[in-house]
């Protein structure tokens, strides 16, 4: 069978919809859109492109190379292959991802419901913690059950939830939307499209891979371009329903200025709003899509990295690895969420923009003739300065080196690494194609 229903691809569709839209992907909208104020659809515009248009390729990407990142990154080089696989996974998953997703539905699912006294405790995320991760171990154990689970049950909540939300605060707006924030002023596309970018959902895209792949296997397609077609089919349908809750989500936070003022960070907000507009059920309905939210990209994540290990270590079983996983991902998510990011952030802003680079460079492939000096070229050009924008997060003091890379265009702007990537693949080609005359 090289062919699903269309019932089966909206599942899929649905599923993939629920691991992408994790506690981030709602708390960056409300806080663009306040900021943006007067010019936020130009922002949205921008972070549609790289909040959706970005890991819909990813997804095509991979479903093309065969269904998983290895495949890909062995492009460039096998070494390269093993190591960027192994950190991406790694940094998206047990090191960052998966813990996240735990402490972030803790703190906007359970801290407004507990009193300050029992909040300074340690106790009550520890045991939160392990109810959560106790049952994304039990979601997770099953992968085969994922679509109906999380794209037939958990998805239809998520998604009436956000609706109920959105549409009450579109028929009885907080307030007009006015003004425009410095950063927002001069530039309001691209400093969307960073916005976008800074979800990392590429980076998950390139992890989801596999375990979007695998579902639809599962079902008896084998044919390549049959696996590429639903997938893009699936991306679709998750795509867009990604971009009308960006939209929705951009409007509360542009229409609530007036009623909350400028607060510091999206799940301010969110939970302002959820609280303007339906009293304490809001704060009630807000616990619940943050929590599902969370449960979702965890079991996601979980799972891809649950798959992804068991290649890589076979003799390994699926559910002993589940569970390394989930129990190493409580320990992290007990360090809280500051700490979290503290250590993994410059990671991920290190490897987000070769993972860009090889996403784009894998729908040229043909074009180049598969080249390995392109990819490493670029990948090169992009690392140089992905690594030092990644160092900057950290208290090192590169002074000297910003100096320099400052002359470099768009630098400032946090994309310093696009034109020296195209500069190394054009060196890469102009090799490769010296050394295959030779």
């Amino acid at each position: 069978m090289n062919t699903l229903s269309t019932k089966e691809t909206v599942a899929i569709g649905l599923m993939t919809f629920a691991l992408f839209l994790g506690a981030g992907n709602l708390i960056f909208p409300p806080a663009m859109g306040q900021a943006a104020g007067e010019n936020v659809w130009v922002s949205t515009i921008g972070f549609l492109i790289t909040g959706v248009g970005l890991p819909l390729l990813a997804i095509i990407a991979i479903a093309r190379a065969g269904g998983n990142l290895q495949n890909l990154s062995n492009r460039v080089h096998p070494l390269f292959g093993v190591i960027f696989t192994l950190t991406m996974y790694l940094a998206i998953g047990p090191f960052f991802g998966i813990p996240r997703t735990g402490t972030v539905a803790y703190e906007i699912g359970a801290v407004p419901f507990l009193s300050a006294s029992v909040v300074s405790s340690n106790m009550p995320l520890f045991l939160y913690t392990i109810a959560f991760f106790g049952l994304t171990f039990w979601l997770a154990l099953n992968p085969t059950k994922l679509v109906d689970r999380v794209g037939k049950l958990l998805t239809p909540i998520l998604l009436l939830i956000i609706t109920v939300l959105a549409v009450k605060g579109i028929v009885t707006p907080l307030g007009a939307i006015e003004g425009v924030s410095p950063e927002y002023e001069a530039a309001p596309f691209f400093k969307g499209f960073l916005d976008g970018y800074l979800t990392m959902d590429t980076i998950a895209a390139l992890v989801f891979g596999i375990v979007i792949v695998s579902r639809i296997t599962e079902r008896g397609v084998t044919d390549k371009k049959a696996i590429t077609s639903i997938t893009l089919k699936a991306g679709i349908i998750a795509g867009t329903g990604l971009a009308l809750v960006y939209l929705a989500l951009a409007y509360l936070g542009a229409s609530s200025v007036s009623t909350l003022g400028m607060l510091d960070n999206g799940g301010a907000i969110l939970s302002g709003i959820a609280n303007e507009l339906f009293g304490v059920l809001g704060t009630i309905l807000l616990a619940v899509v943050i929590t599902v939210a969370c449960l979702t990209t965890s079991v996601g994540l979980v799972s891809a990295c649950g798959e992804y290990f068991v290649k890589l270590m076979p003799k390994v079983s699926y559910p002993l690895i589940v569970a390394i996983l989930c129990i190493f991902s409580l320990t992290m998510a007990n360090m809280g969420l500051a700490q979290l990011i503290s250590f993994s952030l410059p990671v991920l802003i290190a490897i987000y923009p070769i993972a860009i680079v090889l996403i784009v460079l894998s729908f040229l492939h043909k074009a180049f003739k598969g080249m390995p000096q392109v990819y490493g070229g670029a990948l090169i050009g992009a690392g140089l300065i992905s690594i030092v924008d990644g160092l900057n997060v950290t208290s090192m003091q590169l002074n000297f080196i910003n100096s320099l890379y400052n002359y470099i265009p768009l630098y400032a702007e946090g994309v310093g690494w696009l034109i020296p990537a195209i500069i190394g693949a054009i060196i890469g080609y102009l090799y490769g194609s010296i050394k295959k005359e030779s």
